[in-house]
């Protein structure tokens, strides 16, 4: 099964099971995602439609994100500014972020241990985990070498 398929599958589970409909536009939505490799916000995604001649609501493409997330076809993500960013969870499968305070750079990472003690935690609280957002929060490497690693806070 190719990625889109697997990924349409999951989308469509979902929708099933909250009795929600897989209309057109979210069809196109999904299709744009899967064709995404980098970052992008809620906005970017409407633009991509609206420069495409494509007529979907940009309230529809706010609405769909939170769906996208709960079936695991994107996660939450880091960009510059403050909006929420997001990318396809199977471009490089599922990972978390740090973020450098200073410079904005982030970086990628995965670790095996983090997602066995969320895991963990969950369960000893009866939680279900739908999805998440590990974001690291300090300064890279390059800052801190070039005296940049002190942080006002307050």
């Amino acid at each position: 099964m190719s990625v889109a398929a697997d990924l349409e599958t999951k989308f469509q589970s979902l929708l099933g099971k909250q009795k929600l409909k897989y209309t057109y536009e979210r069809r196109l939505i999904l299709e744009e995602v899967c064709q995404l490799k980098a970052h992008f916000d809620a906005d970017s995604l409407y633009e991509r439609f609206k420069a495409k001649g494509l007529r979907v609501a940009r309230d529809t493409v706010y609405r769909t994100i939170p769906l996208l997330l709960e079936s695991g076809v994107i996660q939450k993500s880091v960009g510059r500014g403050k909006k929420e960013f997001y990318e396809r969870t199977s471009a490089k499968g599922h990972h978390d972020h740090m973020v450098c305070v200073r410079c904005g750079k982030f970086i990628e990472f995965a670790c095996p241990k983090i997602e066995e003690l969320q895991d963990q935690v969950c369960a000893e609280h009866g939680f279900r985990l739908i999805f998440h957002d590990h974001r690291l929060f300090g300064i890279c490497a390059k800052c801190l070498a070039s005296g940049a690693g002190g942080i006002a806070i307050g």
